[in-house]
């Protein structure tokens, strides 16, 4: 028997326990796949027929997150989740930003029991219909891509509020929207240097080659850090793909768009959630479709600078490339995970891309010195 195992047990009897008091004790217990967090889901089918979902975010498997007065170097003591802006899988977080959502009319699932102390949520089950799994299955991209475009635009009509409140029966609380500033979009570009050279086996890049990546850099992030600390900064669900988003149709207009895994919502450039969308590390976006759904998106907001929004959105979704890179490569190398390397050349080539359009030749010029093509795998 493994040491790990009674932790196991006793969480088993806390989700039993967290069932019964929410009245689904006899409900049908299917676990669903899981992604690169700590997390994990079961569908719960009652016995009348319906379903619902069950997300169990244990509280010890994660760093804290920082609060809103969390300062810099607490930040830097605390770990990765507080210094990269992220939600520690609270479930009050997802409930705040689930609330958020779905008071502005968008399909979010609604929290029907929650435990936050220990990591507990029954939410709605929005189902199984993913814009992946539908245009893999051979539906047109370009209708649910639209539908993805004007759900963004909708959110960033307003301007975001410093708190995001949420009720759960007779219990409430609130989440802050925090900003997605230097220090965060430093960290998940940097963990590029660490963990690249494990996985890839490369020496460890020199401190002349840090220290120049540290100010190739500084240009990208400091457009992130002004749009997410000013009044131009938006709502960023932050890992808004087509794996995270559901088809409705019985719903209407925006509503039609299911939304998930929002828990890490941030208050971010708006270039953030649409270069996440249109450069998905997960599945293949046609350029030409891509080139439409940017358009769609700038008509709909003409008070922004298309020139200046374009420079942002490349340097983003380059450092975005590297963030992941990074992730991927620790699944790979830290974790075990080999699955992971199959989204690596898509994000590769998107790197390429954005590093080719103007503005980011230094950084072109730093990829080509120090990560030779066959170290890119």
């Amino acid at each position: 028997m493994t040491t790990d195992v009674p932790e196991q047990e006793r969480r088993e009897a806390l989700r039993r326990d967290f069932l019964a008091g929410a009245g689904l004790g006899d409900a049908v217990r299917a676990r669903m796949s899981g992604d690169a967090s700590t997390r994990s889901y079961e569908r719960l089918t009652l016995p009348s027929g319906a379903t619902r979902i069950l997300m169990d975010a244990p509280p010890a498997a994660e760093s804290e997150p920082a609060g809103p007065d969390t300062s810099e170097d607490q930040r830097r003591a605390m770990g990765y989740n507080a210094l990269a802006r992220l939600a520690a899988g609270r479930v009050d977080a997802f409930a705040a930003a689930a609330a958020f959502l779905r008071a502005r009319g968008l399909s979010a699932p609604q929290v029907e029991a929650l435990d936050v102390g220990r990591g507990f949520a029954v939410i709605e089950d929005l189902g199984d219909d993913l814009f992946a799994r539908r245009i893999a299955d051979g539906e047109p991209a370009a209708p649910l891509y639209a539908d993805a475009v004007d759900v963004l635009v909708r959110l960033q009509s307003e301007a975001p509020p410093v708190w995001l409140d949420w009720t759960c029966g007779q219990d409430r609380g609130r989440w802050p929207l925090l900003p997605y500033d230097d220090l965060a979009l430093q960290t998940g570009c940097d963990l590029f240097l660490e963990w690249w050279p494990k996985y890839a086996g490369l020496p460890a890049f020199s401190a002349d080659a840090q220290a120049e990546w540290t100010a190739l850099w500084a240009p990208v992030r400091a457009a992130g850090h002004r749009a997410a600390m000013g009044p131009e900064g938006v709502f960023a669900h932050r890992d808004y793909h087509a794996e995270n988003l559901l088809w409705l149709p019985q719903r209407e207009g925006l509503a039609r768009v299911g939304l998930l895994d929002f828990q890490d919502a941030v208050k971010a450039h708006a270039a953030w959630d649409l270069l996440h969308l249109l450069q998905d590390a997960r599945r293949d976006v046609a350029p030409d479709l891509a080139a439409v759904m940017l358009e769609r998106y700038l008509d709909q907001r003409p008070a922004l600078d298309r020139e200046t929004f374009r420079r942002d959105y490349h340097g983003l979704a380059a450092l975005n490339a590297a963030r992941i890179l990074f992730i991927f490569a620790r699944q790979v190398a830290g974790f075990g995970k080999p699955r992971y390397r199959d989204f690596m050349p898509r994000t590769w080539a998107a790197l390429q891309f954005n590093l080719a359009q103007p503005g980011l030749e230094a950084l072109r010029a730093w990829f080509a010195r120090n990560v030779p093509p066959e170290a890119r795998g």
